[in-house]
This record gives structure tokens, C-alpha cells and sequence, in this order.
């Protein structure tokens, strides 16, 4: 009975992380087309490595993603913030907000 439990057990492959790490670097370094096969590759691999942990295991490796995921958006969360704050201030300046060019032709 072991045996047959064991063989219906998917094995992690190396080619799993592979791929699932080579999603992530692309999604990473800007190239968002990537991120349906992050989804796809990491999925797989949380499927696989679920067969084998415990709940509680489960739960905590979960939550570590969860842990993870909200430090790289807050990180990125910030540049993003940056940027739109310079594309908003360079609007006002181009409309005739805070001393834009309209305020000089008066």
C-alpha cells in the first residue's frame, strides 16, 4: 500500500525549479508577458512539494510566500509611487500649476 501511495506522489524535478525561477527572473527584471508562466511553473511546483509536506508545513510555507510577495510590492510599491509622482508634478508644471508657463505670460 506504501508503494502505490508513494508512486502517485509527483517527484520535484529539476527542470520544475528551473523553470519556475526563470519565470520569476523575467518577471522580475521587467518582462510582465512572463507572469501567466510564473503562475503556471510556480503552481506546479506548490502542487508537487504539497504532496509531500504536512498541513502544518503547508500552512507555513504558504504564509512565507504570502510573507514574501508583500516585501518585493512594498519595495516595488515605492518605485512605483516615485514614478507617478514625477510623471504627476511634470503635468502641473505643463498646465499652469505651481508657476507653470501660464503664470509667466500674464
Amino acid at each position: 500500500m506504501d508503494n502505490q501511495l508513494e508512486q502517485q506522489i509527483d517527484k520535484i524535478l529539476p527542470e520544475d525549479l528551473t523553470r519556475t525561477f526563470e519565470s520569476a527572473y523575467h518577471v522580475i527584471t521587467g518582462n510582465n508577458e512572463r507572469i501567466e508562466d510564473l503562475l503556471h511553473h510556480g503552481g506546479a511546483l506548490l502542487r508537487k512539494a504539497s504532496q509531500r509536506m504536512t498541513t502544518t508545513q503547508l500552512v507555513l510555507s504558504i504564509a512565507a510566500l504570502a510573507i514574501g510577495t508583500v516585501f518585493v510590492l512594498n519595495r516595488y510599491s515605492d518605485e512605483i509611487g516615485d514614478a507617478i509622482e514625477d510623471l504627476t508634478d511634470g503635468d502641473n508644471n505643463t498646465a499652469g500649476g505651481k508657476g507653470g508657463k501660464q503664470n509667466q505670460n500674464k
